[in-house]
């Protein structure tokens, strides 16, 4: 039966299942970018966000022998991003507590002519929301994930997700009715 499987599999032109155990090397192959445009959006810099998931892979690496189930390690990465993306911004907010205002690097030319006007104002307008409405709303939106992978990512419950995604969409359109 399972040879009839992979014979059909090979017909139809899909690719077979792996037949091996998870790798890392296959989630960060697969993954990675995912996970740095969910890292981008919450923290705003690309290096900072190619740092935030390199971190989390070598977490991931670090406690690969420990891992219960395989199949559980992307969900591990999109918390380790989140969390590491929140301690970044944690460390950004205390920084600037303790030093002067300084100008804000403009984003150069070339990007903001990749990026439309509209998803400009939609990403102008994220940065005005509460840290966690952010996250909610760039996990669900941006990141594709369930309400309970937010859930899963944010350390927060379903119920909470959802309210939090409402209110942040409400914000979001009123931010975006003021520009």
């Amino acid at each position: 039966m399972e040879n009839t499987l992979t014979q059909l599999r090979a017909l139809d032109g899909k690719p077979p299942a792996p037949t091996g155990p998870l790798t890392l090397e296959d989630l960060y192959r697969q993954h990675r970018m995912r996970l740095v445009r969910l890292a981008l959006l919450l923290v705003d810099e690309p290096a900072t966000a190619e740092d935030v998931v390199q971190e989390a892979f070598t977490g991931l690496h670090r406690n690969w022998s420990g891992l219960r189930d395989a199949q559980a390690a992307l969900g591990y990465l999109r918390t380790a991003v989140v969390n590491g993306s929140r301690s970044v911004l944690r460390r950004r907010k205390t920084a600037r507590d303790y030093t002067p205002p300084h100008v804000v690097n403009a984003r150069s030319a070339e990007s903001l002519a990749m990026l439309t006007a509209e998803h400009q104002a939609v990403v102008a307008a994220l940065t005005k929301l509460p840290p966690r409405q952010r996250e909610v709303l760039v996990l669900r939106y941006y990141g594709d994930l369930s309400e309970a992978e937010i859930a899963e990512a944010t350390g927060i419950s379903k119920g909470t997700v959802k309210s939090t995604a409402s209110r942040a969409l409400d914000a979001l359109q009123k931010i975006m009715a003021g520009r």
